[in-house]
């Protein structure tokens, strides 16, 4: 007999910048019951550049007309912003409009990576991090800057030594993950953030949390958590790191 599956009773559109290859694998890996995701590809960088402050600041000005008119196709409750880099380079205003620009094109409820680790790191009552990514060093003076704009202070932090283009961000294996992720510990860390939509954070956060023994934030969990927690949904369904288990059902 051919088991009955539910139809989702939720569906999450998300916008992911068009080299990234682990965005979608990620929520494949941490999807709910009931909710679907569906996905719309960006532009507006170089696919040969390096990933640097100026082509993300590119992406972050891109033209969202044509995505965000597909994405509202599925009429999705909600719509996830799927780069962290490209509003971490215009600061803390730009994500807010941003945000409030797609929800007022689409109807949605609206998660940006960036504005979803703030979310995270507030969920959790921290205020001090260690900042682990593979962008190049400018773009991570920016994140720092964004987050104290946010009351994050950033104490400890973690760049990646060499430039990466943007397949390599996504082909960093596991363990240079957990490595980039042990550096950006230190005195007065109380999480550990991973950025970037295109790294294997989500795979790492278990390894990580239990060598530190302090939450791990990355960019794909922080997004699903906040969309989850926007919809009402049970984010106990959902087993990745201390951020979600801290807010499951007793």
């Amino acid at each position: 007999m051919v088991p009955v599956v539910q139809r989702a009773s939720a569906r999450i559109g998300v916008l992911v910048p068009f080299t990234n290859t682990n965005l979608e694998a990620d929520l494949a890996l941490l999807r709910p019951d009931r909710v679907s995701f569906h996905f719309a590809r960006l532009g507006g960088y170089e696919v040969d550049e390096v990933p640097d402050e100026r082509q993300m600041a590119g992406l972050g000005q891109a033209d969202l007309d044509e995505p965000l008119r597909l994405i509202s196709g599925v009429r999705p409750d909600v719509v996830l912003y799927g780069c962290t880099s490209a509003t971490l380079t215009h600061g803390l205003e730009f994500d807010r409009n941003l945000a409030a620009r797609i929800h007022k094109l689409t109807g949605a409820t609206t998660v940006t990576a960036a504005g979803a680790i703030v979310y995270a790191l507030r969920s959790l009552n921290v205020t001090q991090i260690g900042f682990a990514s593979p962008y190049v060093a400018a773009i991570n003076d920016m994140a720092a800057a964004f987050l104290a704009e946010s009351g994050i202070h950033t104490a400890a932090r973690a760049d990646i030594d060499r430039q990466l283009g943007n397949y390599g961000q996504g082909e960093l294996t596991l363990d240079e993950i957990l490595e980039l992720g042990l550096r950006a510990d230190g005195p007065g860390v109380e999480a550990v953030v991973l950025s970037c939509t295109d790294m294997r954070g989500v795979e790492t956060i278990e390894r990580l949390e239990a060598a530190l023994k302090k939450p791990v934030v990355s960019s794909n969990q922080a997004m699903l958590f906040q969309a989850l927690r926007s919809l009402s949904t049970n984010v106990g369904e959902v087993n990745c790191g201390q951020l979600f288990k801290s807010h499951a059902p007793a």
